[in-house]
């Protein structure tokens, strides 16, 4: 009898250690499993975030970038190439434009450099005499040591552009400031081949580090009427009071004069 119970208590103490190892076995699984998760969701995380952070610098302009800026030109062009009808850089007949830009009813004077630019103050120039940006809109303003007004793009939303894309980079500045007037090109981050109609304009002096592509082509400045724009439009800062987004003042281009 005493042996039986004996070996009932062997038994239990045996199943008990069993199960104990069963548990921390089952404890481990859980461990490792939830490990696993959270690392896939580390993973999920960093990954759309720095998509997010591309998207944003990427955008057709100043990064914030394109901008870079961000707003692409389209068709967009493979890197060092020319997609769809550029207009001739011979337009811009290595001089000095002037002309107009009406932002709501604020007329902006401004001078493009046709010299320092000539591809990219070309196909302006032909925009601008073809009337293809009067009605569109200023889509994107930026604010909080980024300060650019970008506009140009027909599609209102930073996606859209004249079908065609050129490069390169021209008269972008060695030191990488764009002072307050600039007029700039918007471009994809990393594609110097990339520009289109839309452009920016430097409300204030502005740093725009270059990618590898370099920086950013300065077609020419502002001369009078940044006093009017800043009190008219970019004070009021954007649409949701962020530091990136549509202007809280909406903004129409009622007219582009070049001659």
């Amino acid at each position: 009898m005493a042996s039986n119970d004996r070996q009932a208590r062997e038994e239990r103490a045996r199943l008990r250690t069993y199960q104990a190892r069963q548990e921390v076995h089952v404890r481990k699984q859980r461990r490792r499993t939830r490990d696993n998760v959270i690392a896939v969701v580390a993973l999920v995380v960093a990954l759309t975030l720095a998509t997010a952070a591309q998207l944003f610098f990427f955008s057709g302009g100043p990064g914030a970038p394109e901008a870079e800026p961000t707003p692409t030109p389209t068709p967009t062009a493979p890197a060092g190439e020319n997609q769809g009808d550029v207009p001739s850089a011979d337009i811009a007949e290595d001089r000095t434009w002037t002309g107009t830009l009406t932002l709501n009813d604020i007329p902006l004077a401004v001078e493009l450099d046709g010299a320092a630019a000539p591809q990219a103050v070309s196909s302006e120039i032909s925009l601008i005499q073809s009337g293809f940006y009067d009605g569109t809109t200023c889509h994107r303003l930026t604010r909080d040591s980024i300060w650019v007004l970008q506009c140009g793009d027909p599609s209102g939303d930073g996606t859209g552009g004249p079908g065609y894309s050129y490069g390169p980079v021209e008269n972008a500045p060695a030191d990488s400031l764009y002072p307050a007037g600039t007029i700039a090109m918007a471009r994809q981050s990393q594609n110097a081949y990339s520009h289109g109609s839309q452009f920016f304009i430097v409300y204030e002096d502005t740093t725009l580090p270059p990618d590898e592509s370099g920086g950013y082509t300065v077609i020419g400045h502002v001369t009078s009427g940044l006093d009017q724009l800043k009190t008219g439009i970019t004070d009021a800062g954007t649409a949701d009071g962020g530091t990136d987004g549509a202007p809280a003042v909406p903004v129409t281009i009622s007219g582009f004069t070049i001659g």
